[in-house]
């Protein structure tokens, strides 16, 4: 016998608004090889995490549906999926910021090489910590963390009904300052480590002037960032748990009603 596939108007405007919510956490989340990734793939992979909250999707009258109405509920669905997009790409950016100061300062800035995630030049020890943190993401389990975000953000916040407000930016700036704290914090133990062997070689160089130590310099600070910086990698699961913990808090608390 013939059989015709129906989709209702209600299940259509259902997945548009929850794509559209989708597809704006999918810019910011720290998905390794995302951005290179080709369009359709993108695309691919934003329907199916659409179709896996199939159960949550709003009901929408299409009665009440208007061309205007519709456009202004896919941009404050965009802007709620950009929401809790940054909120998981922050869990990471606090291993970047480590990374970055402390290649500038071992001196891996002087080398780069490409990142797979922005196809751009970066210097090593970024592109490592990048990297690890990606792998980390998801061996904790804070993909299906995302996924719990975006079914309890159905369940709070319904399509169209969610804006940005002057409540939201203490949460954010806090946000912020923890990603920056923790980053620092990772950092600076080695750098006062390499601060330490830039004094002892100054000395070194005080008292005989013939020796040639700025040769010796940079292996060594490079050596000794990779032994600390090895041994530091880890608290990264445990750290990433904490940062995840509150990052899903204030998400949670940003697209409060």
């Amino acid at each position: 016998m013939p059989t015709s596939l129906t989709l209702s108007l209600t299940a259509v405007y259902g997945f548009a608004l929850v794509m559209a919510r989708v597809s704006g956490a999918l810019v910011f989340v720290p998905l390794p090889g995302l951005s290179a990734a080709p369009g359709p793939a993108r695309v691919a992979l934003a329907a199916g995490l659409t179709l896996a909250l199939a159960s949550r999707w709003p009901a929408i009258d299409p009665a009440a549906v208007s061309p205007a109405r519709l456009a202004g509920w896919a941009l404050a669905e965009g802007a709620t999926g950009v929401a809790i997009g940054v909120a998981a790409a922050m869990v990471l950016e606090a291993f970047v910021l480590a990374a970055q100061i402390l290649g500038l300062q071992a001196g891996y800035a002087y080398a780069s090489t490409i990142d797979p995630n922005t196809e751009a030049d970066s210097g090593v020890l970024l592109v490592f910590a990048q990297l690890g943190a990606s792998l980390l993401f998801f061996a904790a389990g804070l993909d299906r963390e995302v996924l719990r975000l975006f079914a309890w953000s159905l369940d709070q916040v319904p399509p169209g009904s969610y804006g940005f407000g002057t409540a939201a930016a203490p949460v954010l700036i806090r946000l912020g300052a923890k990603l920056f704290s923790v980053g620092l914090r990772l950092a600076l133990p080695v750098v006062a480590l390499l601060v330490m062997v830039d004094v002892a070689l100054a000395l070194v160089g005080r008292v005989n002037a013939q020796l040639q130590l700025l040769a010796l310099a940079f292996p060594l600070k490079m050596l000794l960032t990779l032994v600390v910086f090895g041994w530091g990698t880890l608290l990264f699961p445990r750290l990433l748990r904490e940062l995840s913990t509150q990052a899903w808090a204030a998400a949670r608390q940003l697209l409060s009603p």
